[in-house]
């Protein structure tokens, strides 16, 4: 397994990872419409102190993160989906992302990193808190905070404390 910078070559598979989860697993009806940034991944994240990056397997997209830049030395965490059968310790895929994310954060100056979630993602709820993210209110968000219709839980990582 490795990890890499999005390419454009790279979208289908990108939502091949996505969507499935989003939609067969926890049950949201969206579409990759709904979901503009996945058009412009290279507009939306891969600019100022952003980037998105794929973690690859057997020469297949198994997962997905996004940093995206939202001004003033903050960030939002977006876009980390994991296929299913790579899922788990035994893999470390999800770790590796967030890691990759976090590393960067930190090396690009940003002092927080956001997320939004749904309260249908508990294990995510639970990886998340377990690599240093805590949960805020959604009153206690950035203003440039980009909250997606399907966000009901909110979390930081301060990278400056």
């Amino acid at each position: 397994m490795h990890i890499r910078p999005f390419e454009p070559r790279d979208f289908d598979a990108v939502v091949n990872v996505i969507l499935p989860i989003q939609r067969d697993e926890f049950g949201f009806d969206v579409t990759v419409d709904h979901q503009p940034d996945l058009r412009i991944i290279p507009e939306f994240y891969q600019r100022d102190l952003g980037d998105f990056w794929v973690a690859e397997a057997d020469g297949k997209i198994v997962g997905t993160i996004g940093l995206v830049d939202i001004g003033d030395g903050l960030a939002a965490l977006r876009k980390m989906f994991v296929a299913a059968e790579w899922r788990g310790r035994e893999h470390g895929i999800a770790a590796k992302l967030l890691g990759l994310l976090l590393a960067t954060a930190r090396e690009r100056g940003i002092r927080a990193v956001y997320l939004g979630t749904t309260d249908r993602f508990l294990a995510a709820h639970r990886f998340y808190e377990k690599n240093g993210f805590a949960e805020v209110a959604r009153s206690d968000l950035p203003a440039s905070f980009p909250v997606v219709f399907i966000d009901t839980k909110f979390y930081v990582h301060r990278l400056d404390a």
